[in-house]
């Protein structure tokens, strides 16, 4: 069938010259958040990862103490300023970013954007808002003013929590109506896909379900057509860290592979798989961290059960 020779020559374009993605995120020294999510993934889908930290700590912030350090703006640059000076920024098709701990870091990660698209136009910009979760801020508040009004416009594609999407579009989200509506306001911002990684309907309305969580996928063609989906996928009784990270990394390896917008749907699904199979194996374990090397296989090669459901036109309009 056409999709999967589209697929095949994909897989084998990329065996060929591998897509170089540089992915600004953070790092801990024990367990799976940021680049340690991003980076296993992405290889063993066929991509090259150059990876910057842009906070090193022991580990991530849930435990009951860490150490470590937040990385400022110039630190950033210069290391830029290096791959620059080797004629180096031109090989990046992708540059993902997750948690950025600064001011002066996320500006300069604007900054590097811009640097990379001048050596690139074609570069696709993958951006993981990273700011709060259920209601909380996690990170510096001046960080959601320049996420909204400078990061969004630059961004191919956006990948907000429930949370997330909800300081970027200034609205509450508490149905996949309201989910859908936040991503056609993001969509005129700038960017052709977002996805929504994780919506929780517990709000007592009649979509309330604290027993899944549901992801919201939008995508803007040429011409203006919307295409949106929705993938409604169980939830486990534990708390998991890393899982907006490895999302993120998945979404963009998979759209590279399944770029028309009409796949955006067999993406969602292709990512949504392979994020329960880490989760159910990382839930069975007992671990606190997530299993992404004991799941490998799934992530390589995600076995689809849960379909996606496109939204009905009165959800577009």
């Amino acid at each position: 069938p056409p999709q999967r020779l589209h697929l095949s020559h994909s897989m084998h374009m990329s065996a060929v010259a591998p897509s170089r993605v540089l992915s600004i995120q953070s790092h801990t020294v024990h367990g799976y958040v940021g680049n340690k999510c991003a980076i296993f993934p992405l290889q063993l889908l066929g991509f090259e990862v150059d990876p910057i930290n842009s906070v090193q700590f022991s580990n991530h912030t849930g435990y009951a103490t860490w150490r470590g350090e937040v990385l400022q703006g110039e630190q950033l640059w210069a290391l830029i300023e290096g791959l620059q000076a080797n004629d180096l920024l031109h090989g990046y098709s992708h540059v993902l970013t997750g948690y950025i701990g600064s001011v002066s870091f996320l500006q300069t990660v604007i900054r590097t954007v811009e640097a990379l698209r001048e050596a690139n136009p074609h570069i696709c910009f993958s951006c993981d808002p990273v700011m709060g979760d259920n209601g909380k801020l996690y990170v510096p508040e001046a960080l959601c003013a320049i996420y909204r009004e400078q990061v969004v416009p630059l961004a191919a594609v956006l990948t907000p929590n429930q949370f997330e999407a909800e300081v970027l579009t200034e609205r509450k989200i508490a149905s996949v109506a309201e989910a859908a509506a936040a991503c056609r306001q993001l969509h005129a911002r700038g960017p052709h896909t977002v996805v929504i990684t994780s919506l929780q309907l517990g709000g007592g309305g009649a979509e309330a379900d604290a027993d899944v969580i549901v992801m919201v996928a939008s995508r803007q063609a040429e011409g203006g057509s919307l295409l949106q989906w929705s993938l409604t996928l169980p939830r486990l009784p534990q708390h998991f860290t890393g899982t907006g990270d490895l999302t993120s990394a998945l979404l963009l390896a998979w759209s590279y592979r399944l770029p028309q917008p009409e796949q955006l749907a067999e993406v969602l699904e292709r990512v949504g798989a392979s994020l329960q199979a880490v989760l159910n194996a990382t839930y069975r374990a007992r671990r606190s961290e997530i299993c992404l090397i004991q799941a490998q296989a799934e992530l390589r090669a995600p076995q689809v059960s849960i379909r996606a459901e496109r939204l009905p036109a009165a959800q577009e309009a």
